[in-house]
């Protein structure tokens, strides 16, 4: 039974739903009566969303939406929290669930890669020509990943698919294993590659947050922790052992906290101390330290003295050209 007295659902189900857009005002209305927050997107190719609230709210949420024939398989993976993990509540209409801007659309319900339980995916990854690809974006790899999986350079879920194409030696022949947060990615990602030209294609079934909740498996082999779409930015994985991969993006050292620089027009995801973030002014560049609209200057108070004096003691030139 629950020790803490809010939960944390992530889920998402494929499954064709009429009128999107309306069903998505008809869910925000829905969502905001039973008092939860959370981001929620529809498509017509399905539902996609993380929600928070109290156990009695959430429990209404899962009953309610279970009672719809088209959600009644849908599968809740649950955090329990100390309190909400968003601000608000949104349900926004989307083109597609997950952002791959293919020409010709996959449909995970008819062509999506092999299933792996966690016990299943954690014997593959040890199994000879197995290729671990992770499915997510740089900064989420950065601070978590399993063990060996390589990490695609990209900032952006729609720029897999060009990577992998750039990077298809690597690949070829191989068995390969994907996975991502929740597991919906991994769904088309992993059809794409099929359809590409790639026949042993497997994927985690109910991605990172189903594998650190089971209970035999425990997280092992993952080391950081993992990256979320909420406030709690960060949740742990490896209930056998916590090692540290993510690194200060100033110094090096190890860290897992993140920050957005400060820049609005850059708002590059930055590991790093609170004193880094302090003394670089949440920048990670003099460009960005030294933009007129840079955020970390008015949220302090800094004069331009003080902020020349910053500058001056990271070794910049305050005069150099934006």
């Amino acid at each position: 039974m629950s020790q803490k007295p809010y939960r944390v659902l992530l889920y998402y189900h494929y499954v064709t739903i009429e009128n999107p857009e309306e069903f998505a005002k008809e869910h925000l209305q829905f969502c905001k009566d039973l008092g939860l927050l959370g981001r929620i997107l529809v498509a017509s190719e399905g539902i996609n969303g993380t929600v928070s609230g109290t156990i009695e709210q959430t429990d209404q949420y899962m009953e309610t939406m279970k009672n719809d024939p088209r959600f009644a398989d849908m599968v809740f993976k649950i955090d329990e929290a100390e309190g909400h993990a968003f601000k608000k509540m949104k349900v926004r209409h989307r083109p597609e669930l997950v952002t791959l801007r293919l020409e010709d659309d996959i449909n995970p319900l008819e062509l999506t890669g092999n299933y792996l339980s966690p016990k299943e995916f954690r014997e593959k990854i040890h199994e000879e020509n197995t290729v671990l690809l992770d499915a997510r974006n740089d900064y989420e790899y950065d601070l978590g990943h399993f063990r060996g999986a390589i990490r695609p350079d990209i900032e952006n879920f729609r720029d897999l698919p060009d990577w992998v194409r750039e990077n298809k030696d690597m690949l070829e022949g191989k068995q390969i294993i994907t996975y991502c947060t929740g597991g919906i990615r991994c769904e088309k990602f992993s059809g794409w590659l099929k359809r590409e030209g790639f026949e042993d294609v497997s994927q985690l079934h109910g991605g990172i947050v189903t594998y650190g909740h089971d209970p035999e498996v425990q997280g092992e082999l993952w080391d950081g922790q993992l990256y979320v779409f909420d406030e709690r930015i960060a949740v742990p994985v490896n209930r056998k052992e916590h090692v540290v991969v993510g690194r200060d993006y100033y110094t090096g050292e190890p860290c897992e906290r993140y920050v957005n620089c400060a820049n609005p027009a850059c708002n590059k995801k930055i590991l790093c101390s609170e004193e880094n973030e302090h003394k670089y002014m949440r920048s990670c560049s003099h460009e960005c330290r030294v933009n007129p609209n840079n955020r970390y200057i008015p949220e302090h108070g800094l004069t331009e003295e003080e902020v020349a004096e910053r500058l001056k003691a990271i070794g910049e030139d305050t005069l150099q050209v934006q």
